[in-house]
C-alpha cells in the first residue's frame, strides 16, 4: 500500500501497487516476490510480482480486494512485507515514476 486516504463519503480510499502471476514483459517494471515471502503471507506457490508502473485507487476493503485464504473474519491484510523487499520495491518504484512509465487505474470511486 502506497497512500491510505479517507473520502469525503468516509470510506477508507487506498492506492497500491498490483501483484500478479503474470510475468512482465519489462522485468525492469516488476519485483518478484521471493518465495519465502510468498508463503509467510499465506499466498501460492505460483511466481508472483509486484508492478511498478500501475498505481491501483480504490475502497479498503472493498470488492476489488481478496480476502486471507483461511482466515474466517474475511481479513483482507495478509501481512507486512521485510524491509529489504519493501525498499527495494520503493526504490525501483521511485525511478518508475521518475521516468513518467506510472499510470492509475481507479478500481472504485
Amino acid at each position: 500500500m502506497l497512500l491510505a486516504t479517507t473520502n469525503k463519503a468516509g470510506a477508507k480510499m487506498v492506492t497500491i501497487l498490483p501483484v500478479t502471476h503474470t510475468p512482465p514483459s519489462d522485468p525492469r517494471l516488476a519485483v518478484e516476490i521471493p518465495h519465502a515471502t510468498k508463503v509467510r503471507l499465506g499466498f501460492d506457490d505460483d511466481r508472483s510480482w509486484v508492478i511498478l508502473s500501475e498505481l491501483n485507487h480504490f475502497q479498503w476493503p472493498g470488492p476489488d480486494l481478496r480476502p486471507v485464504p483461511g482466515d474466517a473474519s474475511g481479513e483482507v491484510a495478509y501481512g507486512s512485507l521485510p524491509a529489504s523487499l519493501y525498499e527495494t520495491i520503493r526504490t525501483r518504484w521511485l525511478a518508475v515514476y521518475d521516468a513518467g512509465k506510472v499510470t492509475q487505474v481507479k478500481r472504485t470511486s
